[in-house]
């Protein structure tokens, strides 16, 4: 039995390379479910905004739709992105429907 050359090794190796980024780069994200209710929401809790963290930056309470009606999310800290800035979720309307926006960091 002959040894494995060194020649065919690298062969091997720099054909499995592409295969190795197409199953990174393929593998599949799950969105967050688009949200659209016809009920409005409630008016906005006033809700008092902690003393700033470093590091971290305050996404405000929010109301979330928990399939028969509205409940209230408080608010909490975010670790900051850096470079970005956090959008807070929102309701926004959409036709006769209300639909949420997710909050996100914008670049």
């Amino acid at each position: 039995m002959r040894p494995a050359r060194p020649l065919a090794k690298l062969r091997h190796a720099l054909l499995l390379i592409p295969l190795a980024f197409a199953a990174l780069t393929s593998t599949p994200t799950f969105a967050q479910p688009e949200v659209i209710i016809r009920e409005a929401p409630p008016p906005m809790r006033v809700e008092a905004v902690p003393m700033e963290r470093h590091g971290y930056a305050w996404d405000r309470g929010h109301w979330r739709w928990e399939g028969r009606g509205y409940v209230w999310v408080p608010g909490h800290w975010q670790r900051v992105m850096h470079n970005a800035r956090w959008e807070p979720g929102h309701w926004e309307p959409h036709g006769p429907n209300w639909r949420w926006i997710e909050g996100h960091w914008v670049r």
